[in-house]
């Protein structure tokens, strides 16, 4: 009993997260100038929630992920409970800010912008 309740306690940031923002969802995403694709991701960071600072750096974000160990560090791991809330929603946005643009069906786009808060035309 006492091994069960640990256990949901630890993993209760994943629960809430995924209740409230959504599992993560992966959305494609277009380079406007040189046309290569990558993935942007809405919703929960379950990847953050378990790998922390390593997702930035794996997605392209070296000093991101620098700075988010750093704060990780200072917060002595606070940061790392907080940060898979506001994740994916801040990458795809410093993404769509860059260039890239929503690449995928019209379906995923549409969720992708009312995640983002993306005002359609």
């Amino acid at each position: 009993m006492f091994e069960t309740i640990l256990i949901l306690i630890i993993l209760s940031p994943l629960i809430i997260g995924s209740l409230v923002l959504g599992w993560q969802k992966k959305i494609k995403a277009k380079h406007n100038e040189s046309g290569i694709q990558k993935n942007c991701f809405v919703g929960y960071s379950w990847t953050y929630f378990f790998f922390g600072f390593f997702v930035p750096v794996v997605r392209g974000e070296i000093s991101i992920g620098v700075f988010h160990l750093i704060f990780s560090l200072v917060t002595f791991g606070i940061f790392q409970l907080i940060m898979p809330f506001l994740y994916n929603k801040q990458y795809s946005t410093r993404l769509l800010n860059n260039s890239w643009s929503l690449n995928d069906s019209e379906e995923n786009n549409a969720i992708a912008r009312q995640k983002l808060g993306i005002a359609t035309d």
